[in-house]
């Protein structure tokens, strides 16, 4: 099979498409033929060993996908050949093949496509939680994005609108903002061209009543001081590549609270309730992945690349397209 290979860590240009041999099939795992693969800014990290969690080299880079099932081990069960479906993993995904437990695995409806399927997972989830549990976001709530125009941030402006909140959309161009306004922010903070703490607090005199934070660097201290007495701020990761010095005196003073993200800390009710939710806004067409570039296999570095220097709007996929099994081997797995 072919395969996007990390045989050293560096830069996204480390990553060559090399031939290897197909993952072996373990017991409890699924064999999947992938048809795309969305890249995630943590891609980008591992690749650079930069992430909180290392990946020994070489590895396949590539945390999300879609395709359909080829072969299931004997002891498994949920899923059959032939079966449509997405899932996620710490990597692996940036591969004609990848072989992964159950678990891993969600049947995609049959009205979506493998690139809407593989767009939708990581971003759509983290955002949905997040808004949905974390932030508790209501109704005619104002709600601030920062990253507006990434992966996360889009999909919290979209699924923000969708639970009926008041979204401000804060991204580095205006292009983003112009895809960010076609899924319903409400208002429009390029903090490329001026002071954001100002332009926020003039945009929302009473404040925000939660923070989406993707992005970390300068913008979360302004964003953290736009919000209301009583006000949320979630922060989601760093992909300014740095983590913002809050002076804790806000906390205080606004009676705030800042709240970090993570799947495992929402309660088992609410984490299905959000599941549910969420696979039947993606059934229904509800809510739609916005994919803003779309690369071959071949050019996986690229798409690396486009994502690390912020570029990306929405998400970025990789078409991998089907081809036939390989032979077993030992890479993987």
């Amino acid at each position: 099979m072919k395969a996007a290979v990390c045989r050293q860590y560096g830069p996204p240009e480390a990553v060559r498409v090399e031939e290897l041999p197909s993952p072996v099939l373990a017991p409890g795992r699924l064999r999947v033929r992938v048809g795309a693969a969305a890249v995630n800014f943590p891609d980008v990290l591992l690749v650079a060993d930069q992430y909180q969690v290392n990946v020994p080299v070489p590895f396949v880079p590539g945390s999300e996908f879609a395709g359909v099932v080829t072969e299931v081990a004997p002891d498994t069960v949920d899923f059959a050949v032939g079966d449509r479906v997405t899932g996620t993993g710490m990597f692996g995904a940036f591969a004609e093949e990848v072989c992964v437990g159950s678990a891993a695995l969600a049947k995609i409806p049959d009205s979506v496509d493998d690139r809407t399927a593989a767009a939708f997972g990581v971003a759509h989830r983290t955002a949905y939680h997040t808004l949905r549990s974390v932030a508790q976001v209501r109704p005619g709530d104002d709600v601030i994005v920062l990253g507006a125009g990434g992966g996360v941030g889009l999909a919290a402006v979209q699924l923000g609108v969708t639970l009926g909140a008041r979204v401000t959309a804060v991204a580095s161009s205006d292009e983003k903002l112009c895809v960010a306004a076609r899924y319903g922010a409400s208002v429009l903070v390029n903090h490329a061209t001026g002071p954001v703490r100002t332009t926020l607090r003039e945009a929302l005199p009473a404040g925000a009543h939660a923070v989406i934070d993707p992005v970390g660097g300068e913008l979360s201290e302004p964003a953290l001081r736009s919000l209301r007495r009583g006000g949320r701020f979630v922060t989601v990761g760093y992909a300014s590549g740095s983590i913002p010095q809050i002076p804790l005196n806000l906390v205080l003073v606004k009676g705030i609270q800042i709240v970090g993200f993570q799947f495992q800390d929402i309660p088992p009710d609410e984490f299905a309730r959000n599941e549910s939710e969420l696979r039947e806004l993606l059934a229904t067409g509800g809510v739609k992945p916005h994919i803003g570039a779309v690369y071959p296999l071949a050019e996986t570095a690229a798409a690396l690349r486009h994502v690390a220097d912020g570029q990306a709007i929405g998400k970025v996929v990789i078409d991998v397209g089907y081809a036939l099994p390989s032979a077993l081997g030992s890479f993987g797995g």
